[in-house]
């Protein structure tokens, strides 16, 4: 009997291990899809304009970090359509809160398709002053 438990036990623990390595691939594909950061800047030369590096992004997740190095609050949204012209000064999009002068802050967005997406600043008059752009996404 006790044998018979003892070979159950390894058996049980090999069918693991198999399962295990089985499962390798799947996890290896997750693990690698990371974040596509990209830091947005704002400065007191170019109060209403953002700088964005890079310019462009895989599709997927995407990570922007804000940093406001002007004189005036801002804040900056993501589009969630596509768009061909960076003409519109409103959409609907995923936004940071306001971001005081010196102050940082993160948006992570998740963009499933390529092309290219507006970005601006909410604040009124802003986007129309030039604090908008394209990203593409690739």
């Amino acid at each position: 009997m006790q044998l018979r438990h003892s070979r159950l036990l390894v058996l049980a623990a090999v069918a693991g291990v198999f399962a295990l390595v089985a499962a390798l691939p799947a996890f290896a594909g997750t693990s690698s899809t990371k974040a596509t950061s990209i830091k947005v800047s704002i400065n007191s030369a170019k109060e209403f304009a953002f700088t964005l590096s890079p310019k462009s992004a895989p599709h997927g997740v995407i990570t922007f970090t804000v940093t406001n190095g002007g004189n005036l609050p801002h804040d900056f949204e993501l589009c969630s359509k596509p768009s061909s012209s960076p003409s519109a000064t409103s959409c609907t999009g995923k936004k940071t809160a306001l971001i005081s002068p010196g102050a940082s802050a993160k948006l992570t967005v998740t963009v499933a398709k390529a092309g290219s997406y507006q970005y601006l600043c909410t604040v009124s008059g802003h986007a129309a002053a030039g604090m908008r752009g394209l990203l593409k996404v690739t």
